[in-house]
């Protein structure tokens, strides 16, 4: 299959500026309604599959969703380096919707496995807001790479921070429609990835991929903010381009790619163990709050601390984004592991302290979004553009992987050992990455490469 991209040199070419703009302002607003969609499931998966299945069993069912999104990664990215950007979202979105309602038909029959299987599709609303982080880069310009990724990271904190104080309102109103008790807010879920994936399909046009790719094949790269005018004075007149899109490279392909590049290594090692701590800890911190609170206030309070945790991930996300672009994506890797290591430390020794608790999950999120910002940055630059798709799945498969791993772990962690012994474990998994990020490595900016 390729996709014909033919268009004549003497033709106007599109103003990049104006297109990236828009594309970032889409991708913006399907943040907000995506992040509600994932951050209501997030808050009360846990609580969900502990009461239907026990609780060292709830880290296994969140971890379903923590897969889900890994492995869908996959064929998203491989929809995107064919046909573009736009179908891949708009699949992933609606897979996730369809996971929010068998999450809702477990709860209502408590049948375990079509839980787990619900849990697994729910993840595809996870892939869709992971890979719009790399839309937004598709037709940045290099000097701003961080700060547009950045932007839209941060643009999940609306939705987000929001999102867990809904979840006990759209209980209460789904629970007067005859649903099961926490079956409710995965009901909201697959209606804001419904919505988030009508979106999209009717709206991002052009692809930002496929427009990259005509312009590179058309000429000498230009800058993002050139206007249409220099780049079509820049092309001579001549006989149409025709570019067609490369085949999909698979997994194999991007980690041949990948291991020959050590900037691009360290990008995957920082996304994937940023997010293997903070899964590890997040994920039983709802458990966490129900072992000293009644449950007239558990979700309350889950919802206050999930709320300030994910105001820590994306809420400064710019700032992080400035920060990468301004002193390098290794100091800031570097930054975020530091703030992973102290939030271990003061979740670890809260005990049923919730507002110590609160500032522990604060500084999870904070770490998080430095591991995620920079890594993701070094990461898209590091590698050709031609194979950059598969190599974004492959570090989404990675990262998910490494989640879901840490959720699985953590449920039988916390029932056997406890929280403290949880956040002391997640801990040392993240020193390895400190002597990965100390060693010098080149970060520069192949697209001229493959």
């Amino acid at each position: 299959m390729a996709t014909d991209l033919t268009a004549p040199r003497t033709a106007a070419r599109p103003d990049v500026a104006s297109i990236q703009r828009r594309t970032l302002r889409l991708l913006f607003t399907t943040q907000i309604i995506g992040g509600i969609g994932v951050t209501i499931g997030i808050a009360v998966g846990a609580l969900l599959a502990a009461r239907i299945a026990g609780t060292a069993v709830a880290g296994v069912a969140q971890s379903a969703g923590v897969v889900g999104a890994a492995l869908l990664a996959v064929p998203v990215t491989r929809i995107m380096a064919r046909h573009g950007r736009r179908p891949g979202l708009v699949l992933a979105y609606a897979i996730g919707a369809v996971g929010g309602v068998l999450v809702v038909l477990a709860a209502a029959t408590r049948w375990v496995p079509l839980l787990f299987l619900g849990m697994l599709l729910f993840g595809g609303g996870t892939a869709a807001n992971l890979q719009a982080r790399y839309t937004a880069v598709d037709l940045a310009e290099p000097a701003r790479r961080g700060r547009q990724l950045s932007l839209i990271v941060w643009a999940t904190t609306i939705g987000a921070v929001a999102a867990p104080n809904f979840a006990a309102l759209a209980d209460r109103v789904t629970t007067g429609w005859g649903l099961p008790p926490l079956a409710g807010p995965f009901a909201f879920s697959a209606a804001a990835f419904v919505l988030a994936a009508v979106v999209l399909l009717g709206l991002l046009r052009p692809d930002p991929l496929l427009t990259a790719r005509r312009l590179a094949a058309a000429g000498p790269p230009l800058a993002a903010d050139a206007p249409a005018t220099a780049v079509a004075a820049q092309t001579p007149a001549a006989a149409p381009v025709k570019v067609r899109a490369p085949r999909a490279a698979g997994m194999r392909t991007a980690w041949s790619v990948v291991r020959g590049r050590p900037a691009a290594r360290l990008g995957i090692a920082a996304v994937a163990v940023g997010h293997l701590v903070m899964v590890a800890v997040m994920a039983m911190t709802p458990v966490r709050l129900g072992e000293s609170h009644a449950d007239a206030d558990v979700l309350r309070l889950v919802g206050i601390v999930l709320s300030l945790h994910i105001a820590g991930m994306y809420a400064f996300s710019p700032v992080v984004g400035w920060l990468t672009d301004r002193f390098g994506r290794r100091a800031v890797i570097l930054g975020g592991v530091g703030l992973l290591l102290a939030a271990c430390a003061v979740a670890g020794t809260a005990g049923h302290h919730t507002p110590r608790l609160s500032v522990g999950l604060v500084l999870l999120g904070l770490g998080w979004s430095g591991t995620m910002v920079a890594g993701s940055t070094l990461l898209s630059e590091s590698v050709p553009a031609g194979v950059r798709p598969s190599v974004q799945g492959f570090s989404d498969l990675i990262m998910g992987l490494a989640g879901a791993a840490a959720a699985v772990v953590s449920g039988f962690v916390m029932q056997f050992a406890g929280y403290p012994v949880l956040t002391l474990l997640a801990a040392v998994a993240a020193v390895p990455l400190v002597a990965l990020a100390l060693r010098p490595v080149p970060t520069g900016a192949p697209d001229e490469e493959g």
